[in-house]
């Protein structure tokens, strides 16, 4: 398949929407557009073709240029840059540099990221629960009634809730965002997506040669921003550590900001220098039924990115877990120990989380967010070697990977993108809990570990869907699973 990203010829400079994909295949096609797919396209067809249009909305007559294709490839892609037909949900995109149409006027590529940001947000949360109960029904064979909630407070416009943003840096020391499944980069002086406070930094005002990645955290609950330069490959850190702590005199005070250095090792984690402030972040997650707790996340550590989401995950992760005094509790995937914490104080000094996480950074501000938490074990390791020394060795001491002679009562886990995967699953399934509580940010490898876990024996009792990635098409899911 020809790419339109791969490389850049004269041609396609003239044309940066796409490049020469042969004479067979059509520069421009008119398409109307079937039903949204996962990824954040509608499926078309063209002489038989499938042809995969990012930029669209189902029902929608338009013109599209072909993105990626070629004579002998299963399906096409393309981006609309004229709309015949429009839809009664489509709006003008919410942010321009993100917007096909005014992209190819200007004879550019949009920058990715804001794929649903030309649809009114009610009829995002229809598509969304329509492309998860598809994606379901396709890969795991089972129908599910899903509807899709948004956060509390939400903007209408979709716009305003990312607290974790990264840019790339272009050649000449501008922030940059990369164009869609591309590495072509486009420079930015904001992100509509962020939270106010990230555009308030002004980093576009910076000069970031030197620089190839910016990584920002603008905790949700008021605590002072942190901002990571990564430098480029061949860049001595030494020199650069000076340039940038005078270049970051100028953002509000009380911002940290550390260089992110390559790990010595491909198992560490990467280094960090401080510049200013800190090199970490606290995060407040205040719940409706649950209490208040506050986290530590340390330089890129993970943390969900919608401003809402830490609370409204806990709340729909302990209504399912239902942890009890006394019970023992594997939360699996675990971070920084979010959901530890609140499953820690529900099952009390009695009972056990086994808080289990395979980053190292991650598993040290777990360790610091349950200090003093007796009834917390953070076990740093692979989720799934964790679970066959649990299954090989229960009545050892929990230090050496063991139950230490007990059931584990329930099984939480939030694996990333990928899934948990067969393995871990067939564990999780050996280890016999009452109850799965399974959180998920992509409704594909949610299916493929549900459908397996269906043949195992267990059902879906409730699967509840949550909009915490407005303006895309990504989701996140909380589903209770029992078995049948």
């Amino acid at each position: 398949m020809t790419s339109i990203h791969d490389h850049r010829t004269a041609e396609a400079a003239r044309d940066p929407l796409r490049e020469p994909t042969g004479a067979s295949v059509p520069e421009v096609l008119t398409l109307e557009t079937g039903p949204m797919a996962h990824g954040g396209h509608c499926v078309a067809r063209h002489d038989g073709r499938v042809v995969f249009v990012r930029h669209a909305i189902p029902g929608e007559v338009v013109r599209a240029v072909v993105t990626e294709a070629g004579d002998g490839a299963r399906f096409w892609r393309a981006d609309v840059v004229e709309v015949l037909q429009p839809s009664e949900f489509r709006r003008t995109h919410q942010w321009k540099l993100a917007d096909s149409l005014r992209a190819h006027t200007a004879g550019r590529l949009p920058v990715g990221g804001a794929e649903y940001g030309h649809i009114v947000l009610p009829h995002q949360r229809r598509l969304k629960a329509q492309v998860f109960r598809d994606t379901v029904a396709r890969i795991a064979g089972l129908q599910l009634d899903v509807h899709v909630t948004g956060a509390p407070g939400d903007d209408p416009s979709g716009l305003h809730w990312r607290t974790r943003n990264a840019f790339a840096v272009t050649p000449t020391g501008r922030l940059a965002m990369h164009a869609h499944r591309s590495t072509v980069l486009v420079p930015v002086r904001n992100m509509p997506l962020g939270v106010p406070e990230l555009d308030a930094l002004k980093l576009w005002e910076l000069d970031l040669a030197g620089i190839e990645r910016v990584d920002v955290a603008t905790p949700a609950g008021g605590d002072s921003a942190l901002v990571l330069f990564t430098p480029a490959e061949g860049v001595d850190p030494g020199p650069l550590a000076g340039r940038m702590h005078r270049q970051t005199a100028r953002l509000p005070e009380g911002t940290s900001v550390a260089l992110l250095l390559p790990p010595e090792r491909p198992e560490d984690r990467p280094g960090l220098q401080r510049l200013r402030g800190r090199t970490w972040t606290q995060e407040v997650v205040t719940t409706r039924e649950h209490g208040t707790r506050s986290f530590r996340i340390t330089g890129d550590g993970f943390w969900q990115v919608h401003r809402a989401a830490p609370s409204m995950l806990v709340e729909a992760v302990m209504a399912a877990a239902d942890p009890r005094p006394g019970q023992v509790v594997a939360d699996l995937y675990a971070g920084a120990g979010l959901f530890s914490a609140f499953l820690a104080d529900a099952v009390g000094p009695e009972g056990l989380v086994l808080s289990v996480e395979a980053s190292p950074g991650a598993s040290r501000d777990a360790r610091r967010n349950l200090h003093g938490v007796a009834q917390a074990a953070v076990l740093n390791g692979l989720t799934d070697r964790v679970l066959g020394g649990w299954l090989k060795q229960r009545t050892a001491p929990v230090a050496e990977c063991g139950l230490d002679g007990r059931r584990v009562d329930t099984v939480v886990l939030d694996p990333p993108r990928a899934g948990a995967g067969k393995t871990a699953v067939e564990r999780i399934h050996r280890l016999a809990p009452d109850r799965i509580v399974y959180v998920s940010c992509d409704p594909a490898s949610f299916a493929r570990d549900l459908g397996l876990l269906t043949q195992a024996g267990w059902t879906a009792e409730s699967v509840d869907v949550y909009d915490l990635y407005p303006d895309t098409h990504h989701m996140e899911s909380v589903a209770l699973l029992v078995r049948r």
